[in-house]
Order: structure tokens, then sequence, then C-alpha cells
């Protein structure tokens, strides 16, 4: 019994391949963030390292302008729907064209106030995820433009990262999703080991390197490293 393990072992061993592969490190989840509509900045809360919430204001620009006219869009909402009901009650007793006036009044009111709101939501900037600020470029009193907009802030996920390795394009019939990958960061002795869980369909034309990534955790963006794939 044990003579057959060995054999195992030993075939195991001579039907295993290490391949070569460097990598860089990115975040998980990133976005570049900016204003979609013009206007001058009037609040940034976050400063670079801050931690926010999915949801979270991140800045704002003057806005009183759009806050009075969704002020005033609530006002005529108000009174056309007021004006609907009445009319809805006497609907059978009226001249059909009166009441679809009526009721038309009382739809426009509805789509001017949801104008209004989105347009006043497009002021704030908000995080799209939970995450780490670690770009800005922007203060109170900054003009921006929703002709060209330009990146104010950069958010990343706050731990979760993935290693883009790059492998010979010899050995892409070799290396199949679910491939151990053992890798050192640059200026770090430490040995770390990950799953491959993604193959790009295509070569890379400029290094005609294949591209795959790698799940990790708890890495500065940007640094650089090697290892081996193993495979079978």
């Amino acid at each position: 019994m044990k003579n057959i393990i060995v054999m195992i072992l030993i075939a195991y061993t001579l039907n295993a391949q290490e391949i070569y592969a460097t990598f860089h490190v990115e975040a998980d989840k990133s976005a570049k963030l900016a204003f979609v509509t013009g206007g001058i900045v009037e609040d940034v809360k976050v400063e670079i390292g801050d931690r926010v919430k999915k949801g979270e204001l991140l800045a704002s620009l003057k806005n009183d302008d759009i806050k009075a006219m969704k002020e005033v869009s609530e006002t005529t909402l108000k009174f056309a729907t007021k004006d609907f009901k009445r009319q809805l009650k006497i609907k059978k007793l009226i001249d059909e064209a009166r009441f679809d006036n009526v009721a038309y009044k009382y739809e426009n009111a509805k789509n001017q106030l949801a104008y209004q709101e989105a347009l006043l939501e497009k002021t704030y900037l908000r995080a799209p995820f939970d995450g780490v600020i670690y770009f800005k470029d922007i203060v109170a009193g900054d003009a921006v433009t929703g002709m060209n907009p330009k990146t104010v802030l950069k958010l990343q996920s706050p731990s979760k990262r993935k290693l883009i390795i790059s492998y010979d394009q010899k050995h892409r019939n070799s290396v199949k999703v679910g491939d151990k990958f053992k890798y050192k960061i640059d200026g770090d002795a430490k040995t770390h080991t990950g799953t491959i869980y993604k193959i790009y369909p295509s070569a890379n034309a400029k290094s005609r390197k294949i591209e795959a990534e790698v799940k990790a955790k708890d890495i500065m963006p940007n640094l650089f490293g090697d290892g081996y794939i193993e495979v079978k």
C-alpha cells in the first residue's frame, strides 16, 4: 500500500509544472468620481485616507436655486393632486376633455417634481460602494462643469484586492482556472498562496503575455511581485 502511495506521489510530481509569472496589485473595486452637472463646490466632506460607506455624501455643489424650484414643483403638485381628486369624484358628470386636462396637469406636476429632484441629486457626490478615498482634487469654491467632467475623487475597496498576473503565451493551454499561484511581493520574503479565478480571453498584444486574476486581501495597490503557477 505504501509503495502505491509513493508511486502516486511520484507520478503527481512528474506531471506537475511550475510556470513563472509576474503580477501587480489592483483594488478589487475602484471608481473615479466626478460631478455630471456644472456649478460651484460648496462643501467637501472627505480627505485622502477616509473610509466611507455606500451612499455617504462626499461633496456637494451650491444648489439653492434648484432647491427653490423643487419647492415650487412640490407646491404645484400639491394643488394639482387636490384638483385631480375632486374631478375624479365627478368624472362621470363633467366633460371628458376637461377631466383629461386636469389629469394631464396632475401627471405633468409629478414629472416636473421628479425632474427637479433628479437635478438636485446631481449636485451631490455620493460613494457608490464602501471604500477608501485615495485621491482628491477638489476644494470648496472650485468650479466644475458637466460638459467635460473632471475626476475629483477616487475610491477603492478597503481591503479586497486582485493580482493581475502575466505569464508567457506558450503556456496558454496549460494554465486553468483553479490552479494555485504561489507568490512573493517585492521586498517581502513571505510566500503567499492564491487561486486563479479568471483568465483573460485575449492575450496582451504589447507584452505578448496571457493575463489572469487571483484574489487577495490587505495588500497595497500598485505593488509588484512574482511567483509560480502550479499546473498539472
